[in-house]
């Protein structure tokens, strides 16, 4: 998976207070790994949502086995869009934690075409 950037890489290093903007190049390149705590601020920059960039960082702090580990343990990162998800089904449901159906799955199904 690759993020399209609409800035420059300037721009992002600055916006995401890297004080060398060849490091995203270390690190799209896999010379340097992106600290995690570093990911709130470069998806800011790079106007993506934080939980896919996490994902990403994850993948290459960890390598692909430890991170789907931490995702089997914790759960996969939600994205802002699945959060929002989350709210309106909370809100239809009067906050019941309802079970998912074959019905509500069809339900939900339907509304991607699928």
């Amino acid at each position: 998976m690759e993020l399209r950037p609409k800035r420059s890489q300037a721009e992002i290093a600055e916006i995401a207070g890297f004080t060398n903007a060849n490091f995203l190049s270390m690190v799209k390149s896999g010379v340097s790994k992106l600290a995690i705590d570093r990911v709130p601020a470069l998806a800011k920059a790079l106007e993506c949502d934080p939980a896919l960039l996490l994902r990403l960082a994850l993948e290459q702090a960890e390598g692909n086995t430890a991170a789907v580990a931490i995702f089997q343990i914790l759960g996969e990162p939600v994205s802002e869009n699945e959060r929002g998800w989350i709210s309106e089904i909370r809100d239809a449901s009067g906050d019941t934690d309802p079970r998912l159906t074959q019905r509500s799955r069809s339900a939900l199904r339907s509304i991607f075409g699928k």
